[in-house]
């Protein structure tokens, strides 16, 4: 397999000693990983998991109850959307990584109010808490949906991704920055379609659904993910958006792939959603950097320099660029994404 299609982000977590870390809605497919990442190669003072769910702390903290580094591990109830469980929580926090979101695109359409509570007034409770107790930095999980948005969902991580970048500008003399990590769909997480799709053909399907047979998305993995998330956390500056070189692939050849004599049917794209994900849009691409991994929509901020990536021989983006899920330079093929499929 070519390594620039899965490419790895792993970086030295030497960074994280002694430090104190918060992930929020730390109790989803992506905080598990981060958390067991974490706990095996980091050796952090305290991992703080913060969610609203009881029932899943409860049975995270059970998964991790044999390691040798639980007693670093604490799990605070608590909602993004409540400012003074947050002022309380982040008392002592050095770092925070943001997973908390409501995702789910037709449900966000749905419960307009319910996912603008969370992703919009809770980012600024997080951001506004963060500087008030001291936090040194605060790393965003955004989504390709935030770029020239269709949903609500991703018009809400776009502002959600705003007020991370704007607030940069708020910490004064403080230590304090904020960036946001923005990816494409992660295979095998919760909710992705790889796990729908096999689910019916385990219970004998007749044919698998599929919206549009045009669809394509970014792909990633859920390792990836986490370990791209970590390699910004330490080069952050504060104010970038990190985007990472990731495949796309048509969400028939997909289907395909995993069934290849079962029928495909159309069944219509859903509300919200759209034929092909864009991460980078052209008007973005006039501040992008590109580095051989990543690329990085810099901050309009006057104090902002190049300087620090540019000493890693990062270079602008061409003119008129943007990066976009149907036009993008690397596809998964067939053999590819059985052996992806191996490894998650």
């Amino acid at each position: 397999m070519s390594d620039t299609i899965i490419r790895s982000f792993e970086s030295d977590l030497g960074f994280l000693d002694d430090m104190t870390l918060m992930i929020t809605g730390g109790t989803g497919s992506f905080g598990k990983m981060l958390t067991q990442t974490l706990l095996d190669n980091a050796n952090l003072r305290r991992l703080i998991i913060f969610s609203r769910d009881e029932l899943k702390q409860y049975e995270m903290e059970q998964s991790f109850s044999a390691h040798p580094k639980l007693a670093s591990l604490r799990f605070f109830i608590g909602d993004v959307r409540d400012r003074n469980r947050l002022d309380m929580a982040l008392r002592g926090v050095d770092y925070v990584i943001h997973a908390a979101a409501l995702k789910h695109v037709p449900i966000a359409e749905y419960n307009p109010f319910e996912c603008i509570k969370t992703n919009i007034f809770g980012a600024q409770n997080l951001a506004e808490a963060a500087i008030g107790c001291g936090v040194k930095k605060i790393i965003a999980l955004s989504t390709d949906k935030a770029a020239s948005p269709l949903n609500l969902y991703g018009a809400s991580k776009l502002a959600s991704d705003k007020i991370f970048v704007a607030a940069n500008n708020l910490g004064g003399n403080q230590d304090f920055s904020c960036s946001v990590v923005r990816y494409g769909n992660v295979l095998g997480s919760r909710g992705s379609v790889v796990p729908f799709f096999q689910k019916l053909i385990a219970d004998g399907a007749d044919h698998l659904p599929v919206t549009d047979m045009r669809m394509t998305r970014f792909w990633i993995t859920l390792r990836q993910g986490v370990d791209f998330v970590l390699s910004n956390l330490d080069m952050m500056q504060g104010g970038e958006i990190y985007i990472p070189k990731i495949p796309s692939m048509k969400v028939c050849d997909m289907a395909h792939s995993l069934a290849p004599d079962l029928e495909m049917r159309e069944v219509g794209i859903r509300p919200g959603e759209k034929l092909h994900e864009q991460m980078i849009t052209r008007d973005d691409g006039r501040q992008t950097l590109e580095l051989a991994d990543r690329y990085i929509i810099t901050p309009q901020f006057s104090f902002w320099s190049d300087d620090y990536y540019m000493d890693q021989e990062a270079r602008m983006a061409p003119d008129d660029f943007d990066y976009s899920s149907d036009t993008n330079s690397e596809w998964l093929d067939d053999a590819q994404f059985r052996e992806i499929l191996k490894m998650i």
